[in-house]
C-alpha cells in the first residue's frame, strides 16, 4: 500500500511563512516554545500566527523540558492541535495534557526504538532527529538513515538535515510516515524561503 508522505514545516515565526507553507501544501506547521532557539515565538506571537492559518493545516507546539504551566497556556491560548516534546520528558509528563503528542528521539546507533515505542505507546508518532550533545534538535545535521526501521509499529517522522535536495531520497530509503523540516527551507534563521518550502514539498510528494 502506498500513501502520501506528510510534511511538517517547523520553526514558523512570521505570518508570511504561515501562508507560504499552507499554500505550498504543508500538512502541519510547527511553533517553537523554547527561548534559546532562534525560531522561538512567544504565546502572543503564536496566537497571531495561528489566526492566519487556513482550514485543514494542523498546528504543533514544540517544547523542550517545559514547565506544565507553559504547555497549558499554549493549549488554552494558541489552541494547538498537537504537542511535540524534544527534551527528557517522561511518558507520564507527555500524556498528562488535553492534546495528543509526539516524542522526539535523538538517534544514535544504539537507540532502541522498539523499547521507546513501548514507553511512549500512546504517542501519535516518534520523531527521529539527529543526536548532538547539548542540542535538543534543530541541528541541521543528518543522522544515518539506515537506523530507521521499516514497517515500524507506530508512525515515524524523519527530521534532521532535510532539504529540498535530499528529502525524496530520504523518503525512498526510510519509508517514513512524515518528514519535518526547519532550517533546510530557510532564507535565514527563523525566516522561511517560500521557494524552498515549495521545492521541499514538491520533492516530498514526488
Amino acid at each position: 500500500m502506498t500513501y502520501r508522505t506528510r510534511v511538517k514545516i517547523c520553526g514558523i515565526t512570521r505570518v508570511d511563512d504561515v501562508l507560504a507553507a499552507a499554500n505550498a501544501g504543508a500538512d502541519a506547521l510547527g511553533l517553537v516554545f523554547y527561548p534559546p532557539s532562534p525560531r522561538s515565538v512567544s504565546v502572543a506571537e503564536a496566537v497571531q500566527l495561528v489566526k492566519n492559518l487556513p482550514a485543514f493545516v494542523t498546528t504543533t507546539a514544540l517544547f523542550v523540558d517545559p514547565h506544565v504551566d507553559l504547555v497549558e497556556q499554549v493549549i488554552n491560548e494558541v489552541k494547538v492541535d498537537l504537542l511535540q516534546f524534544h527534551g527528557q520528558e517522561s511518558a507520564a509528563f507527555c500524556r498528562q495534557f488535553s492534546r495528543p503528542y509526539i516524542k522526539a528521539i535523538a538517534m544514535q546507533s544504539t537507540t532502541d526504538l522498539s523499547a521507546l515505542a513501548e514507553t511512549y505507546h500512546d504517542a501519535k508518532g516518534l520523531l527521529l532527529d539527529t543526536y548532538k550533545p547539548g542540542v535538543p534538535g534543530g541541528t541541521g545535521e543528518m543522522f544515518n538513515w539506515q537506523w530507521v526501521p521499516s514497517n515500524f509499529i507506530m508512525p515515524l517522522i524523519l527530521a534532521g538535515g532535510l532539504t529540498p535536495d535530499n528529502v525524496a531520497q530520504a523518503i525512498q530509503l526510510t519509508g517514513v510516515w512524515a518528514v519535518d523540516v526547519s532550517g533546510g527551507v530557510e532564507a535565514s534563521k527563523g525566516i522561511k524561503s517560500a521557494e524552498k518550502v515549495q521545492q521541499f514539498i514538491n520533492q516530498a510528494h514526488a
